[in-house]
């Protein structure tokens, strides 16, 4: 399965579950429930996986973490915030940049409709 189609089931469950529970939650919640129905469908989800940052030859084991990775192709950053700021976009494309992966996915449940708030970031794709 390509990005692009992965994405399209990534962005269905996301609107399913904030259906089912609204806004109002912190991330750790919506990012739980995420990685849940994204098993369920039959994804390969890995959750806060730390990432090794190395920086003029010194490595540190764990320089950032990743909410969720998706068959090692896209990654998800859950936000629970009253409005996304220009680092948030910064930051996945960051991630995306330093990890390989070409396809991002910045969703903020904390709105009343969540369809504005899904924002797709790409790295080569």
């Amino acid at each position: 399965m390509c990005e692009n189609e992965i994405s399209y089931k990534i962005i269905g469950a996301a609107i399913e579950i904030h259906k089912a529970i609204g806004p109002g939650l912190l991330e750790s919640a919506y990012e739980n429930a995420m990685a849940y129905d994204l098993k369920e469908i039959g994804f390969d989800v890995r959750q806060q996986v730390a990432m090794p940052f190395i920086y003029k030859d010194v490595n540190q084991e764990v320089g950032y973490r990743i909410d969720l990775i998706v068959d090692n192709k896209v990654i998800i950053e859950v936000k629970a915030v009253e409005t996304l700021a220009p680092v948030h976009y910064a930051q996945l494309l960051t991630y995306l940049r330093l990890s390989g992966i070409k396809l991002g996915l910045l969703i903020n449940f904390n709105s009343k409709i969540l369809k504005g708030n899904i924002h797709r970031v790409v790295n080569d794709l």
